[in-house]
């Protein structure tokens, strides 16, 4: 008989402290079901916790799991906020409101699925896990080992989202739920809203059916703002060559075309004093010094739509049918407000001696004369469309056979439009020191050299001058049909258990599409441009064009308080005068990549008992991926004139599985495992064209150019696990896992120098990236998670609760260096991206009969994100600093099915930091950004 009640994992946790794991399996099976179990249904967060040690003790293989603690509440906003008190689990991306970005013990290729359901976004291999809304969710479990029967893809691990289905309630269920949302940067209350519709009932003669409808809607404000001390690049000291001015920018070349300097090398340049070049024959002093300096105010609305549908219908008692759609929504409206200032001086102009940092030839403060500068308004406007369709059926065709089929159909769309314009000028003179305060730059203009700061500059619009717009758009879009065959063979045998087998076909599409055109307008102020704009018809007189920023970065740096750029929405609402005013029409998106791609996999697995307490499942998996691919790209900017390339890929793997379980006693459980997963390169990476840029930067002599590469392979990991579970008392397991994963193929962005004609006319070197498998790196690492709730203490601290986690990672990976020709001359060892040694969370948790609340603490220390363009005399390397995150829930039981609630998350409200190149925080700083706190009050009712 199938199991359909809701009851199943109060059952398991009724069973813990009496099973061991050869039983449990043994009772799950169709012959052992007893229905005479006496059921134990938990709620709140100790019950959702109790939950998740139970799948996790009992899952073959290692995983953890959040359970939400009763229908409708998950304790966070979405998946990825949840998933930060995982053990293992690494979050970033903090900003526009949320975290956005989910590592599994450091690595971020994360499979997800949802129900078992491979889920992506728009042409991506991967969900923005962000969109999936917590209130749709019934629970989460993280997979860090994988068997063959799953997915392949995600060397870090897979992420399975779980909805609610009918059939998991007794009958009627409904549930509504509300919060609003404040967030202090915006200084807005956004509304999250959400209800559940569900029921089930038997018709004679016909069997049992059910309905559930789940919807959710939700809106968020947001700003982010940031100030950033730009890129390196050699200077000269007072003393130069004869031919240079002093603190004059080093060229690359010298006048006899010999080379005086590197760039991209991953260390940068020398930085200790003394340090020289060859220029012109002689070793030459030189000091380093940013050559820019420039900030952002980031500010939009997102709104996210969802909803799912699951139909059930049991004819019989051995066959079950399922029918359900899942849909998210996005759709997000942006102003990204940025300022840029070059820091270095434009002809002659008398400046005093820089200051350096101690021990070091690193410039921290300078000033410049006639500093070229441009303020940029860019809007963005996006738009996410996601369907997800399943039919499936569950047969159990004899007591020791079941069969699953499913049909699973999906596609995801996301469009969207881009509108920017820049503000130009030259500042007479500006003051700047690179890191003012603990990686927070200062800078200050000045009208006159021999007055005082004059922070209304940057606001006042006659300063500016209309520069060039940037009219871009375009969007992706995926979708895929799929056909899963599973079947169970209980064998029951002395040393087998059951044989389970099955295959999966997937014809995968993607496309993208985008249009790219800019214009500039010479010599045209602001006020002569709002005049243009209002005789050609745009709204009002045109001077909605103006866009301002005021309390610029909270007043948390040393710089000015207000700035206007551009108002990107405005520009999108009058396109047609704007375009007119710069002598541009509209134009039509093209397809740059068409890829279609045919997957098959084949596995087996078996389960196996080598003593009543030592069990396993070993299994096989063969997969195989066929890709036909077309892309196409312009030549040159405005040109109309478009190549093409096409190419064609065939991958084919086999991926064994091992794991074993050992039930050391009734409390204690050891497991050792051995997997091998891949990562297919994404869609967008396997373009074969290049895409040209002219350098932004007022006196850059590099261009930079990318493009993709249709030779990609997979990247391959071999994934060593092992794991010990105490489960010491009921609710409480002390648990910890040591892991190492072998890496292939790592996808890096590979570079060489090429010399064309840019759009602008002028010849010049530009550094081209494309991706290319030049890297291979190993990942090894230490988990500790622990939940403990106390037995025995005083009637007031009962319901007292501790969850806390902590992952110790260790990563190496070999770096090559690139000439410029492309040759690899030499590797250089370092961390793998988003990797962070050390992290932890700690949640202390106090729940009574009305009420529970639980402060949550999660931090991780430095990590390396990536790598800036090839061009600059600085190290390399992204580095984060630490990041940390204090948040509260709580709630308030009014009645049995009334609830209200309170929480605040990101209380710390830090200043998020980066660098370039590990150790380097303070003579390099690099980013800093300030995001939002909420406060949210919210209620639930149930019936």
């Amino acid at each position: 008989m199938i199991n359909r009640t809701h009851t199943a994992s109060a059952v398991i946790l009724a069973l813990t402290c009496q099973l061991s794991f050869a039983q449990e399996a043994e009772n799950n099976s169709p012959a052992a079901e007893d229905d005479s179990l006496e059921v134990i249904q938990v709620q709140g967060i100790r019950g959702s916790l109790n939950k998740a040690l139970a799948e996790k003790r009992f899952s073959t293989q290692i995983v953890d799991s959040i359970i939400a603690e009763d229908i409708g509440k998950f304790p966070d906003n979405n998946v990825v906020e949840a998933l930060q008190r995982v053990t293992g689990v690494q979050t970033t991306g903090r900003g526009a409101g949320e975290v956005s970005q989910v590592s599994i013990r450091g690595l971020t290729d994360v499979h997800t699925t949802v129900n078992g359901r491979d889920i992506f976004t728009g042409a991506g291999r991967d969900v923005a896990l962000q969109d999936i809304p917590a209130s749709l969710l019934s629970g989460v479990t993280v997979y860090k080992t994988r068997s063959a029967d799953q997915v392949e893809r995600g060397i870090a691990g897979s992420i399975d989202i779980k909805t609610n289905r009918p059939f998991n309630f007794d009958g009627q269920k409904v549930v509504l739920a509300a919060r609003g949302i404040y967030s202090d940067q915006p200084d807005k209350v956004d509304p999250n809203v959400s209800a559940l519709l569900s029921n089930r009932w038997e018709i004679d003669g016909a069997g049992e059916f059910g309905a559930l409808f789940n919807v959710s809607y939700s809106e968020t404000h947001y700003r982010d703002d940031t100030i950033t001390a730009g890129a390196a690049f050699p200077f000269f000291t007072n003393n130069p060559q004869s031919m240079y001015s002093p603190y004059s920018r080093i060229p690359e070349f010298d006048s006899q075309g010999s080379q005086i300097w590197q760039p991209g090398l991953e260390n940068g340049l020398p930085n200790t004093p003394g340090s020289t070049l060859n220029v012109e024959g002689e070793p030459t002093e030189y000091l380093i010094a940013r050559d820019a300096i420039f900030g952002t105010s980031f500010t939009g609305l997102r709104k996210r739509p969802a909803a799912s549908i699951s139909l059930q219908w049991a004819p019989v008692d051995t066959l079950e049918i399922t029918a359900e759609g899942f849909y998210t929504g996005y759709e997000n409206e942006s102003q990204n407000a940025m300022w840029f200032s070059n820091t270095f001086e434009n002809g002659n102009g008398n400046i005093e001696t820089p200051t350096i940092f101690d021990g070091t030839n690193v410039v921290k403060e300078k000033q410049a004369i006639n500093a070229g500068g441009f303020q940029s308004g860019d809007f963005s406007y996006g738009k996410t469309d996601s369907y997800l369709y399943a039919l499936g059926a569950q047969w159990q065709a004899s007591d020791y056979l079941t069969i699953n089929t499913e049909v699973v159909y999906q596609e995801s769309e996301y469009e969207t439009d881009f509108f920017a314009m820049r503000f130009d000028r030259v500042a007479t003179g500006l003051d700047v020191d690179f890191n003012d305060k603990d990686g927070v730059p200062g800078i200050a203009f000045r009208d006159d050299l021999n007055t005082a700061v004059n922070e209304a500059d940057m606001a006042a619009i006659q300063n500016w001058n209309a520069g060039t717009v940037y009219d871009n758009g375009g969007g992706n879009r995926g979708d895929s049909t799929t056909f899963t065959f599973d079947a169970e063979y209980l064998v029951g045998g002395n040393f087998f258990d059951k044989v389970k087998f099955g295959g999966r076909y997937e014809k995968r599409t993607a496309e993208e599409f985008t249009r790219a055109q800019d214009s500039g307008i010479a010599n045209t102020s602001v006020e002569s441009l709002i005049q243009q704009l209002g005789a050609a018809g745009a709204a009002g007189d045109g001077s909605g064009i103006v866009f301002q920023v005021d309390d610029y970065f909270d007043g948390r740096a040393d710089t000015f308080h207000s700035f206007v750029t551009a108002d990107g929405g405005y520009m999108l609402d009058n396109a047609s005068a704007v375009r007119s005013v710069y002598n541009l029409d509209a134009e039509d998106v093209y397809k740059t990549f068409d890829i279609e791609e045919n997957s098959y996999a084949l596995y087996a697995t078996t389960n196996f008992f080598l003593t009543e307490n030592i069990s396993g499942e070993f299994g096989v998996r063969y997969v195989e991926y066929k890709q036909d691919m077309q892309f196409t790209a312009e030549v040159g900017a405005n040109t109309n004139v478009f190549e093409s390339s096409s190419a064609t890929a065939d991958v084919s793997k086999v991926l064994p599985s091992l794991v074993l379980n050992w039930n050391i006693t009734d409390d204690l459980v050891g497991r050792v495992s051995y997997t091998e997963t891949l990562r297919m390169p994404n869609f967008a990476d396997l373009n074969a064209l290049q895409y040209w840029f002219d350098p932004l930067t007022e006196g850059a002599t590099y261009g930079t150019g990318n493009g993709g590469n249709p030779d990609l392979q997979p990247t391959e990991s071999k994934n060593y696990d092992t794991s010990l579970e105490w489960y010491f008392a009921e609710s409480s397991s002390l648990y910890g896992a040591y892991f190492k994963r072998e890496i292939e193929g790592l996808v890096i962005p590979g570079r060489k120098t090429v010399v064309r004609e840019g759009d602008d006319g002028v010849t010049r070197p530009y550094v081209l990236s494309a991706p290319v498998n030049a890297s291979n790196g190993e990942l090894s690492g230490l988990e500790l998670g622990l939940v403990y709730f106390p037995e025995g203490l005083p009637d007031v601290l009962e319901g007292v609760g501790l969850q806390a986690s902590f992952t110790l990672l260790d990563s190496s990976q070999d770096t090559p260096e690139f000439d410029s020709a492309g040759n690899i001359t030499g590797y250089v060892d370092s961390k793998m991206a988003g990797v962070s040694e050390q992290s932890y969370s700690v949640v202390g948790i106090y729940e009574r009969e009305s009420f529970d609340m639980r402060l949550s603490y999660v931090w991780r220390s430095e990590f390396y994100t990536g790598n800036e363009a090839a061009i600059f005399a600085n190290p390399l390397q992204f580095w984060s600093r630490p990041e940390q995150s204090l948040d509260f829930q709580f709630s308030y039981d009014v009645t049995d099915d009334f609830v209200v609630t309170f929480d605040a998350t990101n209380i710390l409200d830090d200043v998020y930091q980066s660098y370039y190149g590990e150790g380097n925080e303070n003579i390099y700083n690099f980013g800093s950004g300030i995001y939002s706190r909420t406060f949210a009050i919210g209620a639930r009712y149930s019936f």
